[in-house]
């Protein structure tokens, strides 16, 4: 079941109390319409700085650093996921990080712990939607016994590009730590092994709900996508990695992890644009949790404009 106040009005987003096992909220709930969303965090990704911009002048990257309180050389960047309730689907928009024993992330992988703390249960999920197949995107669906306790006639919604990509993917363009790349190339070959069978691939396009909508973008990898809700009057997208935090002040900077850096930026300048103009709520992996927004023109580049936390 859904953490969402039954009387709440449309288009407003709303918090449970947290749990007394937790120092901070993990999950922040939304209505958008007749549908409901529940942003979940996955945790924290500790990654170097230069990650928010390998293209920027370092000077220009420390000044942004240092107008936003961040330190220098590396910060925890959010890990949101989102649970989805349109009519009678329940759709889980990415899965987190999982974990990686490897790569000492500790604080990252927290998604089926919040997921049971939310009280939603794997198996009432009937479909995954994938904005791309990076690890901190799939990666909880193969932590050890996940696979087990989901439905068997689980439907997995990815690009068909973002399938053909990780045939034989390149990072040429990429700026990411070192380790990453092995460990992203063999995340996602894990992942197509394990869950082939329920992939239901997509060109542009597709109506993964009644409101639920996902279309393809590209940049960040071939098969990016992103999802908007739209119900009532009201709407929201969810934007996977087509926009991180710098990207409102600096949208043409390179994040690291881009595998078409020139295309992800037109992607997140067209993007911004639009939700600028219609004026409607933006959620992204990797905007500080719960990550729920509007965006807002400012002269030649864009704002960022929180929700006022709702309680």
């Amino acid at each position: 079941m859904l953490d969402v106040v039954a009387n709440q009005k449309p288009g407003r987003a709303v918090s449970r109390p947290n749990t007394p096992e937790e120092l901070v909220p993990s999950r922040y709930a939304v209505r958008v319409g007749e549908i409901n969303v529940l942003v979940v965090s996955d945790g924290v990704l500790p990654l170097p700085t230069t990650m928010l911009a390998h293209n920027a002048e370092p000077a220009a990257r420390a000044a942004w650093l240092d107008d936003m309180f961040l330190p220098q050389d590396a910060f925890d960047w959010a890990l949101n996921v989102a649970v989805v309730r349109s009519g009678d689907q329940t759709i889980l928009i990415d899965a987190g990080l999982g974990l990686d024993p490897d790569l000492q992330l500790p604080r990252a992988g927290q998604l089926v712990k919040r997921l049971a703390a939310a009280g939603i249960d794997l198996s009432s999920v009937t479909d995954v939607v994938l904005t791309h197949m990076h690890m901190d995107h799939v990666g909880g669906l193969l932590v050890d016994g996940v696979k087990e306790r989901l439905r068997p006639d689980l439907r997995i919604h990815v690009a068909t590009a973002e399938v053909k990509f990780w045939d034989a993917p390149d990072f040429s363009h990429t700026a990411m730590p070192q380790g990453f790349p092995d460990a992203l190339r063999a995340t996602a070959k894990r992942f197509l092994q394990e869950y082939g069978s329920y992939l239901r691939t997509f060109e542009d396009q597709y109506e993964v709900a009644p409101g639920v909508v996902v279309h393809r973008t590209g940049g960040h990898t071939p098969g990016h996508s992103v999802v908007r809700l739209a119900s009532g009057g009201d709407a929201l997208t969810f934007a996977g990695d087509a926009v991180f935090a710098v990207g409102f002040e600096q949208p043409e900077w390179h994040n690291g992890f881009e595998h078409d850096p020139e295309e992800a930026a037109r992607v997140r300048i067209r993007l911004l644009r639009e939700l600028a103009a219609t004026g409607e709520m933006l959620v992204a992996t990797h905007l500080p949790f719960p990550s729920v927004g509007h965006v807002a023109i400012d002269g030649d580049t864009f704002r960022w404009v929180p929700v006022f936390w709702d309680y």
